[in-house]
């Protein structure tokens, strides 16, 4: 029953999104949860939960709270019932093999007193047979318990405020101020067609909807803003570069948590164990999957750029024109591996390295404290840094800034040693865009227009380019 009520029977297609290559089935679970939970099918997770089992069931109470503040549709009565059939299942199994293990003794002095021990013998062989079934019973058992707790999500820091949706996020920061124009500021996809660096027709042509293709001075842009990104956070900063694969496997995307809660959004090879990366945040994430970090190294910081995949399958009609959601996208991820007591001292400065870059730029953005009703599932608390767009008087996410404290290292494996000894304990992770290339991209053209068409190129990033204006119908 428990299996059944898990998996379905789906087949993967090539490079589709996940829940359009499976489409819907009556096979797909819907788990504690009474959004469905698409699991990956033949895939048994080798994974941790993101929470402590013993926690999680003597404090049932406490995520109950947790699914009212995010508002999420979380069923404990599934849990109970499964934990309870487990547990009855394994201490009667237990008592079978004492009783086993006693019969053997007794068939063993039978046999030494030359007595009849053939009906003791013949019991026991059906004992054997019935702890095979339950112990069999108990590994599915077992399996289905750790694949609900993978759907459970993190517990919102006590700092965040309680709310619905997004129009209960508090603004905590405001830098700049929006430029002023003695004209119509114009989209980005207007005044980079006008310049000549932005081909959304052509890019139609070669794929489809919602990718881009970036000409001349565009593309330049495009590579400057990533440069100059890296330049900070290393040079600045702290943090280590990396240059990872951008294709992953199963297993780091379960480690990170983006599988099987996020499997909608992603894109997989057929055929293979590849996935496109979502986001840089997995593969670094995985870089110390499995292992035990001496304190002293505490805190690793690196960032990595790459390119990202999504089928934004919940974004259909939302941003249909220009690059700010596109399925291929530039950006470049910080993420920090830190001591528990010291990972919100952390976040912040994860916070105001991204906050940093934008203030370089002269970019006019907010700072907004997440409330619980918009946090993401592995997050305990989040920071959303919005910038100014002006052709339509808004400020737009180009940055999310997390900790999940231990609730990625967890699943993932990731601990450290006290240097002191002592017995190891998870790490925090932190993660956040420093920042997404194309929406920066998108916020420098809108904010640097001029009324010619041309683009001026803010000062941090004239060495990259090598020339101060964009010109319009320039070819680069």
């Amino acid at each position: 029953m428990w299996r059944a009520w898990l998996f379905g029977t789906h087949r993967w297609k090539l490079l589709l999104p996940w829940r359009q290559a499976q489409g819907t089935s009556p096979g797909v679970c819907r788990g504690i949860f009474a959004e469905p939970l698409h699991s990956c099918r033949g895939v048994r997770y080798p994974f941790l939960t993101m929470h402590d089992l013993n926690y999680f069931r003597d404090h049932l109470d406490v995520f109950a709270e947790m699914a009212k503040k995010r508002r999420t549709p979380l069923h404990l009565d599934a849990f109970r019932v499964l934990d309870a059939q487990r547990r009855e299942l394994i201490t009667a199994t237990e008592h079978l093999k004492a009783q086993r293990n006693k019969a053997s003794d007794e068939i063993a002095r039978l046999k030494k007193e030359k007595k009849d021990a053939d009906a003791l013998i013949r019991e026991m062989k059906l004992v054997s047979e019935r702890i095979k079934e339950a112990d069999e019973r108990i590994t599915q058992l077992n399996a289905t318990q750790s694949e609900l707790m993978l759907t459970i999500p993190n517990v919102p820091h006590a700092s965040v405020p309680v709310g619905h949706s997004a129009e209960e996020n508090v603004e905590v920061r405001r830098w700049g101020v929006a430029p002023q124009f003695d004209f119509t500021p114009k989209p980005h996809w207007d005044v980079g067609e006008r310049a000549g660096i932005l081909d959304l027709a052509a890019a139609t042509k070669i794929t489809g909807a919602r990718f881009a293709v970036y000409k001349g001075w565009g593309a330049r842009l495009e590579r400057a803003l990533a440069n100059f990104f890296l330049d900070v956070h290393t040079r600045e900063h702290g943090y280590l570069e990396i240059l990872p694969p951008f294709l992953v496997n199963t297993a780091s995307l379960m480690g990170a948590g983006q599988l099987p809660k996020f499997a909608a959004d992603l894109f997989r090879i057929e055929n293979t164990d590849f996935w496109l990366t979502p986001t840089s945040e997995v593969e670094l994430h995985n870089l110390h999957r499995d292992e035990t970090i001496a304190e002293e190294k505490l805190p690793i910081c690196v960032t990595a750029w790459t390119a990202c995949f999504r089928s934004e399958a919940g974004a259909a009609g939302k941003d249909t024109r220009g690059i700010l959601r596109q399925h291929q996208f530039q950006k470049v991820e910080l993420f920090k591996f830190t001591h528990p007591e010291k990972s919100y001292e952390e976040h912040e400065a994860l916070l105001a390295n991204a906050q940093t870059v934008l203030e370089k730029l002269g970019l006019h953005y907010r700072t907004m404290l997440l409330c619980t009703g918009d946090m993401g599932f592995a997050s305990a608390k989040t920071y959303d840094i919005e910038v100014w767009l002006p052709s339509s008087g808004e400020f737009r996410e180009i940055s999310s800034c997390s900790n999940c404290e231990a609730f990625q290292a967890r699943r993932a494996g990731i601990r450290f040693k006290p240097k002191g000894g002592g017995k190891s304990d998870f790490v925090h992770t932190l993660n956040g865009s420093g920042l997404a290339v194309g929406r920066t991209w998108i916020a420098v053209v809108e904010n640097y227009q001029q009324a010619d068409g041309s683009i001026v190129v803010p000062e941090v990033l004239q060495p990259y380019m090598g020339i101060a204006k964009i010109p319009t119908g320039a070819k680069g």
